[in-house]
């Protein structure tokens, strides 16, 4: 199944398509090289940020293995400020509030869908001379003019 590889520099970000093998396996946090996930990104050291699965779940670098678990959050990563059941009136944040989530553990595998990465070394051609299609301005629409 192909990776989406979203990669991130400077508040750009460019996206490919990767059938490569050699990612299942790696954790979040490691790095590798550009030229295992595409051709074109040879000289590029890129470093796992994230990753969701199949089903949408975000893969968190706190859980070990490649499986799915159920896990219990306080405020923060993945944790919205306020219960379900309150709906949206507003409320102050209830201390001690937990819930519990279902996120898949570090280890990239086969049902890994969508890959986050940075540039932790760059190669010797810029990324926008790699993707020239991304990235651009939106040209202005021609507004037809009635007679």
């Amino acid at each position: 199944m192909p990776f989406k590889v979203n990669i991130s520099q400077k508040g750009k970000s460019w996206k490919l398509e990767s059938t490569s093998e050699t990612i299942a396996g790696k954790k979040l946090g490691d790095t590798i090289e550009g030229s295992d996930v595409s051709d074109s990104l040879e000289g590029y050291t890129l470093k796992i940020t994230g990753a969701s699965d199949i089903s949408g779940f975000p893969h968190k670098a706190d859980v070990q293995g490649p499986e799915m678990k159920r896990v219990m959050f306080t405020y923060g990563w993945g944790m919205h400020k306020r219960p379900r059941k309150a709906g949206k009136k507003a409320r102050q944040n209830i201390d001690g509030l937990r819930l519990r989530k279902t996120v898949r553990g570090q280890q990239i595998s086969e049902k890994t869908v969508q890959l986050n990465c940075i540039v932790a070394k760059q190669g010797s051609k810029q990324l926008a001379e790699i993707f020239p299609d991304q990235n651009q301005p939106k040209a202005k629409a021609e507004v037809a003019v009635a007679p």
